[in-house]
Parts: structure tokens; C-alpha cells; sequence
């Protein structure tokens, strides 16, 4: 991805400044879905043919990840070292997604397709966190 690519997405040419913005976009969007997760895990459950126990399970995970991403997010130049974390921890996220539907899910097509979306939007945010890391990183040399 070409640093015009990446400023035309957040909106800046400013490094700082779009990482902070995918961090922010990541923690809204895992936040949405701990709160979807929390609040209709049985409807949801339903629908996408997993356990509500399970979604209240990863809502609240999701709401704690959620929260430390805001955090990083709201810190004027988040350390490297946290937002590699995140970036692994978005891959991670969707590596353990596809082997979870693989292996031992077992959902409804609702479900498939959610599982499979939701973890190609989740490496999306790990790529572009690692993208505009990199070009911070790149301009600050």
C-alpha cells in the first residue's frame, strides 16, 4: 500500500495521525460488536449457529480489547511496541477465526459468512496498522 493510498483512508497525510485513526477505527468497530455480542448473544447465537455462551464469551474479550485499543489510540504517539501487538494480535484474530470455522465451529451460513467477513476486516486493521506504523516510523528518520 503507497502512503497516498493510506493518507486518502485516514483522511491525512500525517503518520501520527492515521495510525491513531485505525487504532480508533479498530476499538469502535470491536466495540460494536461487544456490545452486539453482550446484548443479543442469544438472537445472534440463533442466527449465526454458535452458542450463546461463546458470544458472551468473546464479547466481553472484545470489549477489553476494545478499550485497550482506545486507549492507544487516544495517546498523541503510541508506542511500537504496543501497536505491534495489536497488529499481531488482529492477525492472530483472524488466523484462530478461519481454523475456528474450520475445525470445530459449525454455523449457519449466516454464520460462515459473518465468521469469514469479520476476520478479513480484522486483518484489514492489522494491515493497515502495520502500514501507517511503517511510515511513521520511516518518516521519523
Amino acid at each position: 500500500m503507497s502512503t497516498n493510498q493510506i493518507a486518502a483512508l485516514a483522511r491525512t497525510a500525517e503518520p501520527q495521525l492515521a495510525l491513531r485513526r485505525f487504532l480508533a477505527l479498530d476499538a469502535a468497530v470491536t466495540g460494536g460488536n461487544a456490545v452486539a455480542y453482550l446484548t443479543l448473544s442469544g438472537p445472534l447465537g440463533r442466527f449465526l449457529g454458535v452458542g450463546s455462551g461463546l458470544l458472551l464469551t468473546i464479547g466481553a474479550f472484545l470489549a477489553v480489547y476494545a478499550g485497550c485499543v482506545a486507549l492507544l489510540a487516544a495517546r498523541p504517539a503510541p508506542p511500537a511496541a504496543w501497536v505491534r501487538a495489536v497488529v499481531e494480535a488482529n492477525l492472530a484474530w483472524t488466523v484462530l477465526s478461519l481454523a475456528a470455522l474450520a475445525l470445530w465451529l459449525a454455523p449457519t451460513t449466516a454464520g460462515a459468512v459473518w465468521t469469514v467477513l469479520q476476520a478479513l476486516v480484522v486483518a484489514g486493521f492489522g494491515l493497515l496498522q502495520h502500514v501507517a506504523l511503517k511510515q511513521r516510523q520511516d518518516s521519523s528518520v
